[in-house]
C-alpha cells in the first residue's frame, strides 16, 4: 500500500473538517448589534420572565379536569432578562464521595458541583473541575421550580434550609438535603435533594402542601442555563451545546445557532435533554412514560435555556402532592450513561463514524481491563487491527514492490517516448499487464484504513475514561499531545523509511514533494492526542515490516 497516499487522504480529510468548522464559525457567529436591537425590540413587546416557563391558566375545580387546561403561549416571553442570579449569596454546601457542590437558596438550584474524581489538570490532581459554575469566567447553572396559580416557588424564589452544610456519612449510601418555602397563603413547598453514593444521578423530589381552600395547580420545570464558550481556533474542536432524545430522534444536538433558527418545542415521553461538553454532560430526566414538554429560549447574544416542564399537575385542599425529577451531572462514561437513561450514551459522540467507533472503544476497553494500562491496550488494539487488515495491506505491498521492480524500466519507457503521454501510458499499461501489476492494487486498503483511523481519533478525543490517564514516562496524559513531540517525531522517521521502500515517483517535482511531506506530516501529527500518534508510530512500525519482508521476496524473485 502507498503509505504516503494515504497520508494525503488523511490530511484532506481533517483539513476539509478544520476548512468547514471555520466557515461555520464565521458565518453563522452571531452578530451582537443586529441581536441587541431585536432583544430591544421583544423588550418592548411581552412580560418580564424570559427563563420561566409558562403557568396553566383556566383553573377549575376538577382534579381530574386539571391535565386538560389550556397553557400561556410559550412564545410570549422577554429574551431580554434573566440572569441566574439576582444576589442573595446564600448558600447550602452538600459534598459527597462524588461532588462539592453549592445550592443557591435563590430558587432552590444547583449553582456550583465539583466532580472530585476529575481534576483540571493531572498535574494538580487535589484540584477537581467545577462543571457547574456561575462565575464571570463560566456561566453553567441548574435552575428549577414550580409554575401555578397564584405564587409559587420558582427558581427566584426564597428557599429555606435546615443546615448550611451537609456531609455524606462514611458508612451512609445516601444523603437528603432539604429546601423549604411557603406563602401566606398556606401553600408549602419541599425540595429534596437525594444523592447516592458512587452515583452522578441526583434525584429532586417537589412535596407540595396545600393547606389552603383552593385546588392548586402548577407545572414542574428543570432548566439548564449556559453561556457559549468563546469562540476558539484550536485544532481538536469538540461541540459545546445541547443536545435532546425522543422515541423519534434518539439523538440531536443543538448549538447556539441552532437553538436560534429552530428552538426546542416539543412534548416528549421518555426522553431527555442535555447540555454537553467534550467529556461531562448534564441531563434532565422526566420521569419514564410521563409526557413532558422541552423547550429552549435565547436569552442574549451569550447565554441559551434547555429545559422541560411537566404537564399541568394539581393537588386538592388539604392534601399532599409528590413529584420527582432526576437530573445527571458527570462524566460521559458510556457505561454508566448507558444505566441511567435510553440513548444517554449517545451523548459520547463518534460522529458519522460512530458504528465503528463504538466497537472499537469495546475492544479498547476490553483490552485495558485485560492489561490495565490504556497506552498497551491501544499498541495491541493496533496489533489486533494490522492483523484483521493483513491480505488487503499485503495485496498492496505485493503491487507496491512489483513496481517499485520494474520502475528501471518505467524509467526506460519515459526517455524512450518522452513527450508523447499517450503512447507512454499505452506502454505502461502494457507493462502492467505483462508483470501482473495492479496500480490500484493500494487503493482498497487505504479506503479501508480512513474510516477506522478517524473512528479512532474520534474515539480518543471523546472518551472520558482516557482523560488525564498516563502510558509511561513523559507521556502522562494520551488524550492531549506530546509534551516532548516524540512520539510525532517517530511517526515523521516512519514515513520517510516507508517512503524509501516505495517506488520513487518519476516526475521530479513530485520527488521533492514527497521528500518534504515527513516534515509537514511530523508538525501536523505535533497537535493530536498522543494516544493517537502512538496508534500510528505503531501501525507505521508493523507495516515497515510487512512492507520490507513481501518488498524482499519479491526482488528476489525471477
Amino acid at each position: 500500500m502507498d503509505n504516503t497516499r494515504l497520508f494525503l487522504f488523511i490530511a484532506l480529510s481533517f483539513i476539509s473538517l478544520m476548512l468547514w468548522d471555520a466557515w461555520q464559525r464565521d458565518y453563522h457567529a452571531p452578530q451582537p448589534a443586529a441581536v441587541s436591537t431585536e432583544l430591544e425590540n421583544q423588550q418592548t413587546l411581552s412580560s418580564d420572565d424570559a427563563d420561566i416557563p409558562p403557568s396553566p391558566t383556566n383553573v377549575t375545580p376538577d382534579v381530574g379536569d386539571a391535565t386538560n387546561n389550556p397553557v400561556q403561549d410559550p412564545s410570549n416571553i422577554n429574551l431580554a432578562t434573566g440572569l441566574a442570579s439576582d444576589g442573595g449569596g446564600s448558600f447550602v454546601e452538600v459534598e459527597t464521595d462524588l461532588y462539592r457542590l453549592k445550592i443557591d437558596l435563590q430558587g432552590g438550584g444547583i449553582s456550583s458541583a465539583f466532580l472530585l474524581k476529575y481534576p483540571v489538570d493531572s498535574k494538580i490532581p487535589d484540584e477537581p473541575f467545577e462543571f457547574v459554575a456561575d462565575n464571570n469566567s463560566r456561566l453553567f447553572i441548574h435552575q428549577n421550580g414550580i409554575t401555578g396559580s397564584g405564587e409559587t416557588p420558582d427558581h427566584r424564589a426564597i428557599f429555606k434550609a435546615n443546615k448550611s452544610r451537609y456531609q455524606i456519612e462514611d458508612k451512609a449510601d445516601q444523603l437528603n438535603v432539604s429546601l423549604t418555602w411557603r406563602n401566606a397563603q398556606g401553600l408549602t413547598v419541599e425540595k429534596i435533594y437525594t444523592f447516592n453514593r458512587n452515583s452522578y444521578v441526583v434525584n429532586i423530589d417537589y412535596i407540595v402542601d396545600n393547606a389552603t381552600s383552593e385546588l392548586w395547580q402548577g407545572r414542574v420545570y428543570e432548566q439548564l442555563q449556559r453561556a457559549k464558550p468563546a469562540s476558539s481556533r484550536r485544532l481538536l474542536y469538540t461541540f459545546t451545546g445541547a443536545a435532546i432524545s425522543t422515541p423519534e430522534d434518539l439523538y440531536e444536538k443543538y448549538d447556539y445557532d441552532d437553538l436560534k433558527d429552530t428552538p426546542i418545542d416539543i412534548d416528549v415521553t421518555n426522553g431527555w435533554v442535555a447540555v454537553l461538553e467534550h467529556y461531562f454532560v448534564a441531563a434532565l430526566l422526566p420521569p419514564p412514560e410521563e409526557p413532558y414538554h422541552f423547550y429552549s429560549r435565547i436569552l442574549d447574544e451569550r447565554r441559551f435555556i434547555v429545559g422541560m416542564y411537566s404537564q399541568p399537575i394539581a393537588v386538592a385542599p388539604g392534601q399532599q402532592g409528590n413529584f420527582p425529577s432526576r437530573i445527571f451531572i458527570g462524566p460521559k462514561q458510556q457505561e454508566v450513561l448507558s444505566n441511567v437513561a435510553l440513548n444517554l450514551d449517545r451523548t459520547v459522540d463518534y460522529g458519522v463514524l460512530w458504528f465503528i467507533g463504538e466497537p472499537l472503544f469495546k475492544v479498547l476497553q476490553w483490552l485495558h481491563d485485560l492489561i490495565g494500562n490504556w497506552g498497551w491496550a491501544i499498541i495491541v488494539l493496533t496489533i489486533l487491527l494490522k492483523l484483521f487488515f493483513y491480505p488487503l495491506s499485503a495485496a498492496g505491498y505485493r503491487s507496491m514492490a512489483k513496481m517499485r521492480k520494474v520502475q528501471p524500466r518505467m524509467m526506460a519507457l519515459k526517455e524512450r517516448y518522452g513527450d508523447d503521454r499517450a503512447r507512454m501510458n499505452q506502454a505502461m499499461m502494457d507493462l502492467y499487464k505483462e508483470e501482473k501489476i495492479n496500480p490500484l492494487g493500494g487503493c482498497l486498503p487505504i479506503l479501508v484504513q480512513i474510516p477506522v483511523f478517524i473512528a479512532l481519533y474520534w474515539v480518543l478525543l471523546e472518551s472520558v475514561e482516557l482523560r488525564q490517564v498516563p502510558f509511561a514516562l513523559w507521556l502522562t496524559d494520551l488524550t492531549a499531545k506530546d509534551p516532548y513531540f516524540v512520539l510525532p517525531l517517530l511517526m515523521g522517521i516512519s514515513m520517510w523509511v516507508q517512503q524509501k521502500l516505495n517506488p520513487a515517483p518519476m516526475d521530479p517535482v513530485q520527488q521533492k514533494v514527497m521528500q518534504i511531506l515527513p516534515f509537514v506530516f511530523t508538525v501536523f501529527f505535533a497537535f493530536f492526542p498522543a494516544g493517537l500518534v502512538l496508534y500510528w508510530v505503531v501501525n507505521n512500525i508493523l507495516s515497515i515490516i510487512q512492507q520490507w519482508r513481501i518488498t524482499k521476496v519479491i526482488e528476489q524473485s525471477k
